[in-house]
């Protein structure tokens, strides 16, 4: 089937892409951008935090370290705040070797002892040192005179454990910061190179993506399902479509009327959904071939499979049924035609001989001779009724003598033969009759003293049919496959298919719950016997259940 044509062929104003490869190629673009950047912000943020908590740290260590000198505390308490006095001394040899902003020693009432600038010593710090003084260590980012920074904050304690003052330790924010900022292009540059991976590999997918729908846009696309959809459940064939491993992918309205098969037979197993045999063979294609021939039910399927790229197929189903039935009619036809033309040589061998007794002025010779022969078909006629009441069969029995006479073979029913006029599906039973009977009559014509010996008994509401011919007889090892779509040990006829015959009556008595079955005849021929369960109706109450 032709693709519609592009929706967006030609110029085009800005806006939008239609084609399936541009739509896809811009969102996974919009989706790796979108992650890259959502990643990189998740990472920066706790990355803020954690150089904050490590300056913080880094400050309060320094200041502990600071405390833990024994000759701070005593200089503290001996000495007075100075910029040359020890206590300035030492914490200024601290800082300058930690790289610390500050370090700030003060008494117990807040007065700076030490700091980087010698002018404010003497002075109350400009931060809260409460927490400290009352002995507990403190870390936090705060501002002070010296601006924002991390510190590390610990009381200062004495010989007798008593806290006599209090060490601030400041770490520049600055620092801090810049630290960040470093660390950002290197995040940057991994971003970046993730986010140049991602979008060739969005590139590349969507580039296969535009080669697997041929660079249709999205309208094309649907367009050409509707398309597709309405010509499955219009078309009068029936579309089987199959995946890689026997699943049913799509059955249209004549596949699922073909095959007595419901919509949710899609999505399973042809085995789970159809009974073992011919049909699911070649739908399986393990029968491989053209036209093949398959029995659903009633029906006669011609079934063409096609192989598809990705290891399932597609299979057409035709309806036969019909077509077999107009040549079977015309096998029939052919015959009769025969039969009348040989029935008309017959006829004016005998008019010509009741035409010489009258010349002869035989009378009564003539007489005896019209008796006789109209007699034979008479009684033939009236054998077959009296034992068979159904008309339909009776008729079949009748018509099926006269045919098989002129190839010279005799038809004549089974000594106990009784059916009652309680047939439940006259037509059905006819079809089984007629296809056995056809069959034997051409196994048996030919052969010596070529007979057909057809028994029909009911018990109950079973009827058990036996067809006998004297032909040549079927193998033992071929007992099975006679009854395959396809089997047949005849020339073609005119309507060029064979073998369905017997598969037909397999599956009009299984249907009913009976079964068919073939065996050898004494004296040679075969024997056909179908059993037919509840192939007759209740007896009527006025008969008594009487035959």
């Amino acid at each position: 089937m032709n693709a519609p044509p592009h929706s967006d062929r030609g110029p085009r104003r800005f806006g939008w892409p239609q084609r399936v490869f541009s739509q896809v190629l811009l969102m996974q673009l919009a989706i790796i951008t979108g992650v890259t950047v959502l990643v990189t912000g998740l990472f920066l943020a706790p990355l803020s935090a954690q150089l904050d908590d490590e300056a913080m740290r880094r400050a309060l260590a320094i200041a502990q370290s600071t405390a833990a000198q024994p000759g701070i505390a005593e200089d503290l308490r001996t000495t007075e705040p100075s910029a040359l006095g020890p206590v300035q001394s030492a914490a200024e040899e601290i800082r300058r070797a930690t790289g610390a902003e500050y370090v700030v020693v003060m008494d117990h009432r807040g007065v700076r002892w030490s700091h980087p600038e010698a002018d404010r010593i003497g002075e109350v710090v400009s931060t809260d040192p409460g927490d400290a003084l009352r002995g507990r260590e403190v870390m936090e980012i705060d501002s002070g005179t010296l601006g924002r920074s991390a510190r590390g904050k610990v009381p200062l304690r004495g010989p007798g454990d008593e806290v006599v003052g209090a060490v601030s330790v400041g770490i520049e924010y600055d620092s801090v910061r810049a630290r960040l900022l470093g660390a950002i292009p290197g995040l940057l540059a991994y971003a970046g190179t993730a986010l140049a991976v991602g979008a060739l590999a969005a590139y590349l997918i969507s580039r296969r993506l535009q080669r697997q729908t041929h660079d249709l846009a999205f309208s094309d696309i649907s367009a050409l399902l509707t398309e597709r959809e309405a010509m499955l459940h219009s078309i009068r064939e029936g579309v089987v479509a199959l995946d890689g491993t026997g699943r049913i992918r799509l059955l249209n309205d004549e596949a699922q009327r073909l095959l007595g098969l419901g919509p949710e037979a899609a999505g399973r197993p042809l085995e789970e959904v159809l009974d073992p045999g011919r049909t699911v063979d070649v739908l399986a294609g393990r029968v491989v071939g053209d036209d093949l021939l398959a029995v659903q039910g009633s029906r006669v399927l011609l079934a063409n499979r096609m192989e598809t790229d990705d290891g399932g197929a597609v299979v057409t189903l035709r309806d036969r049924t019909e077509l077999e039935h107009l040549g079977r009619e015309l096998d029939s036809t052919t015959g009769l035609i025969d039969a009348l033309r040989a029935q008309d040589h017959e006829h004016a061998n005998r008019l010509h001989t009741l035409l010489g007794l009258l010349e002869l002025e035989m009378h009564e010779d003539a007489m005896e001779f019209v008796t006789e022969v109209v007699g034979v078909h008479r009684a033939t006629a009236e054998q077959v009724t009296e034992k068979v009441r159904d008309p339909l069969l009776a008729a079949l029995l009748v018509g099926k003598a006269t045919v098989a006479a002129e190839r010279g073979v005799s038809l004549r029913l089974a000594p106990g033969t009784l059916l009652p006029d309680r047939v439940v599906d006259p037509r059905g039973l006819v079809t089984v009759v007629g296809n056995l009977v056809d069959n034997a009559t051409d196994a048996a014509a030919g052969s010596q003293d070529a007979r057909i010996e057809v028994g029909l008994r009911a018990e109950g509401r079973t009827v058990e049919l036996r067809v006998r011919d004297s032909g040549p007889g079927i193998a033992p090892e071929q007992h099975a496959s006679i009854f395959t779509e396809g089997w047949s040990t005849k020339d073609l006829p005119a309507h060029g298919k064979r073998g369905l015959g017997l598969p037909l009556v397999r599956r009009l008595a299984e249907r009913q719950g009976g079964s068919v079955t073939v065996s050898g005849a004494d004296g040679g021929g075969a024997v056909f016997t179908v059993v037919l369960p509840e192939a007759l109706g209740a007896a009527s109450p006025t008969t008594g259940g009487k035959q």
